[in-house]
């Protein structure tokens, strides 16, 4: 399943929506280098900033010890500072491409629901969240992680409970075909967050216990953004956006 739009109307402009998207863009694009794959893996540039600014579960458990590369021609940034600009790298294109679809269809109507300054609170801390629980479970892990999708996994449970009856268009790919469906958005998300949980768990139970993709992080993020949203979440918007809905609908 892959969504493309929903139905709940943005009431007004999602500034900070599109400003995290473009921070996202231009860090991937200007601060890593990256290209249209995985930037260049065998370029230093790239491996040094990955070890770098990355945050590195073993790094954050053990302090004033390091993994790897020791910076790229400037001191390696404070294992704190790395817990925020994880947040803002990607391991390649896509990876960028499919983070930034998901916030822009949720995040919007998130902020509509909560004001431009709560949102990004609540986008920041999601991810400290999400950073938090893959740690927790692998305190020892040496891989480094990056990517916004744990603090995106936070607004994905915050849309869950704000907007569960909402319809999502989605591409359905069966083998070598696909269709359009407008889907629930409680079916979408529960989905979503079935799949990381089982995931997970398979990861866990594998021969080493990790693997390429943080699935702890999500979770982390998404029980944080379910958790949480009613103290960021104005009631009084979400109706309002929820009205304006229900009259564009056919």
């Amino acid at each position: 399943m892959f969504p493309l739009r929903d139905t709940i109307p943005t009431l007004r402009f999602p500034v900070v929506t599109v400003a995290l998207i473009a921070a996202n863009a231009i860090a991937y694009f200007f601060w890593q280098r990256g290209g249209l794959t995985l930037g260049d893996p065998s370029s230093q540039y790239y491996a040094c900033h990955i070890v770098d600014y990355a945050v590195i579960p073993y790094e954050v458990t053990h302090p004033g010890e390091q993994v790897g590369a020791q910076g790229c021609g400037e001191p390696a940034a404070p294992t704190w500072l790395t817990v925020l600009t994880s947040m803002f790298m990607h391991g390649g294109l896509l990876h960028l491409g499919g983070n930034m679809l998901f916030l822009w269809i949720f995040g919007n109507n998130v902020e509509d629901s909560m004001g431009r300054g709560r949102f990004l609170a609540f986008y920041l801390l999601g991810g400290l969240a999400a950073t938090a629980l893959q740690i927790a479970i692998g305190p020892d892990a040496q891989i480094p992680n990056v990517g916004a999708s744990g603090a995106i996994a936070g607004v994905l449970g915050g849309y869950l409970l704000l907007f569960p009856r909402a319809r999502v268009l989605t591409v359905i790919f069966i083998v070598f075909f696909f269709t359009l469906l407008e889907l629930p958005a409680l079916l979408i998300l529960g989905f979503w967050f079935l799949q990381q949980a089982l995931f997970g768990y398979f990861e866990l139970a594998g021969p080493d216990g990790q693997g390429g993709v943080a699935y702890f992080a999500h979770i982390g993020g998404f029980v944080f953004g379910a958790l949480a949203i009613k103290l960021f979440a104005d009631d009084r918007k979400r109706r309002a956006q929820i009205d304006a809905g229900s009259r564009i609908r056919p």
